[in-house]
């Protein structure tokens, strides 16, 4: 299935633009990656320790009710999300609050007496588990980076490998931009959300690669940034099909999924996004400028 035929975009000649809107979004990912790391971002319990009940009501009972019978009992600092249909609440309550799962199940069952309800699930993260969650992660991030590089060099060359990585850290610092600027809940379904993304963007990108192989061999005497634009365009179809189904798919789950999953589902909308501009506007321009600079040097 071919949506769009014989393109002819410079997408290489709006690399000043595309690098520029990159930076940016960069330079506020790194913040968000310095809040994160100093702990001042809005960290999940996942890493900043605390508890994490999901309740359910035998009637219907609002987070408005559940907030009342919890500060009665002197718990205040409580995040509360209704669960759509069954009745359900999940309530979130940070190390600092000093408060245990046992202490919510007594303040409930105090401050709404007439409607019972059971605990189905529990989970209790310490501060130092939160703190070794986030090393964990911080070295996964860092492995898997340096995993691409290796593959991709081994697949191409060292300069593709380099283009592979420098969009995927930019998908990566893109998702940690957008929640950091929307006060959005970092936790291990978002660093799930953004190891899947990387590889989705890995493989938009490989596809890419692939074409702009295939053209340096058959035109070897056309200027590089004609060869890489002319790979953009003919896979441009295929990108665009590609990315709109898992883009849907992505919608589906934040529209659909449920509250447990709201913040993972979104962080995959976004991401899909920003990988599908990143195998245009990222990768393929920056091995371009290379190669060609390479060629220039070589004629001379």
């Amino acid at each position: 299935m071919e949506l769009i035929k014989k393109t002819n975009i410079d997408f290489i000649g709006m690399r000043k633009f595309s690098f520029l809107a990159s930076g940016i979004m960069a330079i506020i990912g790194i913040l968000g990656i310095i809040a994160i790391a100093r702990g001042t971002a809005n960290m999940g319990i996942d890493f900043s320790g605390g508890t994490s009940m999901q309740i359910k009501f035998a009637q219907p009972a609002n987070s408005q009710a559940v907030r009342d019978a919890l500060g009665k009992a002197g718990i205040k600092e409580v995040e509360l999300q209704e669960v759509t249909g069954g009745n359900q609440i999940l309530i979130k309550m940070h190390k600092s609050t000093g408060k245990s799962a046992d202490a919510v199940s007594d303040a409930l069952k105090a401050g709404i007496p007439g409607n019972s309800f059971t605990v189905e699930s529990s989970t209790e993260i310490g501060p130092s588990i939160g703190e070794k969650l986030k090393q964990d992660t911080l070295v996964a991030v860092a492995l898997s980076m340096l995993g691409i590089i290796i593959y991709i060099a081994w697949r191409f060359d060292f300069k593709f490998g380099v283009g592979a990585v420098v969009a995927t850290m930019h998908d990566v610092l893109a998702m940690i931009a957008v929640f950091y600027v929307l006060h959005r809940e970092v936790n291990i379904l978002f660093i799930t959300a953004v190891l899947t993304i990387a590889g989705y963007s890995l493989t938009d990108t490989v596809v890419v690669f692939d074409r702009i192989r295939e053209n340096m061999h058959k035109s070897l005497k056309d200027p590089m940034l004609i060869i890489f634009n002319r790979s953009i365009n003919e896979t441009l179809s295929r990108t665009i099909i590609t990315s709109v189904t898992t883009f849907l798919a992505a919608v589906s789950l934040f529209l659909f999924g449920g509250e447990v999953i709201h913040d993972f589902a979104f962080a995959l909308v976004v991401g899909v996004v920003v990988a599908t501009y990143s195998s245009i506007f990222v990768a393929s321009p920056i091995v371009a400028v290379w190669e060609k600079k390479a060629v220039e040097v070589e004629a001379a």
